[in-house]
């Protein structure tokens, strides 16, 4: 997922209201498993206890959502990763434990939920230790950031020409891919990508 799509609040589920709807059949007692496919598998920026590879179905890792101020201006708006329908992906779950659940997904809500732009929900996630319950934060598509298919010259353009308050678009993008493979997970799509984005800004041979 991706904290770096947030701008002012409008249009967005309430955080509070929709915490509390999402956590209506937890028992305060057992640790809860956090899915993180874009900047959180390399920026969590909460206290986990475990980690583990993992694979929600139905859903595929896509820059998609347009930052107008952390990876992108309004002017030059940048792209960040969204949870869209189709497919698979491949990422990391983090388990929470029962004593930090409520701070941590309300750290989260801050993060993730300003804007509308994603939809939390409790989704299964496959690991090699078996399967674990997972919240995911899934692409809003009615939601006014959505930036839907792309051409590539125009996605590349937009991630190389975007900066926002979080720094350059193109970081945020070569890190998540260079966080993926440290993981061991292969996202062909991305590191073709990122290739193109890496050889567009070598200096041509004179």
């Amino acid at each position: 997922m991706s904290s770096e799509g947030a701008a002012a609040c409008g249009g967005g589920v309430c955080p509070a209201s929709s915490i509390e709807a999402l956590l209506a059949d937890w028992n305060g007692i057992d640790d809860v498993w956090v899915f993180g496919y874009g900047s959180l598998i390399w920026r969590p920026g909460f206290h986990w206890q475990e980690r583990r590879l993992a694979t929600v179905r139905g859903y595929h890792r896509s820059l998609c959502l347009w930052s107008h101020d952390h990876r992108g201006s309004p002017d030059a708006p940048g792209l960040v990763f969204g949870l869209d329908r189709g497919g698979c992906c491949r990422g990391v779950a983090f388990r929470v434990s029962a004593a930090d659940v409520v701070p941590v997904f309300q750290a989260l809500w801050q993060r993730e939920m300003p804007n509308g732009a994603y939809v939390p929900r409790w989704l299964a996630c496959s690991t090699a230790d078996g399967p674990v319950r997972g919240l995911v934060f899934l692409l809003n598509r009615a939601c006014g950031h959505y930036a839907g298919e792309l051409s590539e010259d125009r996605l590349m353009a937009s991630v190389q020409g975007a900066v926002g308050q979080s720094g350059p678009c193109l970081d945020y993008v070569i890190e998540t891919e260079r966080a993926l493979r440290a993981c061991g997970i292969d996202d062909g799509r991305l590191a073709a990508l990122v290739r193109k984005l890496s050889a567009s800004l070598q200096p041509e041979a004179v």
